[in-house]
């Protein structure tokens, strides 16, 4: 599955030597956070969020043949603190 995602996301950015994936297994599904250079967050997320939300779909689809489930979130560094989605990010220790 990281295989696939870091393959995707370097066709969609300009600087592909700076994508990064970290993955954190949870209880019932594996976290994907997907980060890469400010430049090409906006490649990544698309209009109105068309390009993350067709990754993830593609990511969603390729677990569930594996019997997997997974979530796919964008690290957005230029908004400290936050995902790209609005959301809140864990505290670092």
């Amino acid at each position: 599955m990281k295989d696939l995602i870091v393959f995707l996301a370097k066709a969609l950015v300009d600087k592909p030597e700076v994508v990064e994936l970290t993955v954190t297994p949870a209880a019932d599904h594996s976290l994907y956070e997907l980060k890469v250079a400010p430049d090409d967050v906006g490649k990544v997320i698309g209009r109105d969020g068309r390009t993350i939300n067709a990754l993830r779909t593609v990511v969603t689809h390729a677990a569930q043949k594996k019997g997997e489930k997974v979530r796919l979130e964008l690290v957005d560094d230029r908004r400290a603190g936050q995902h790209a989605n609005g959301n809140l990010a864990a505290p670092q220790p």
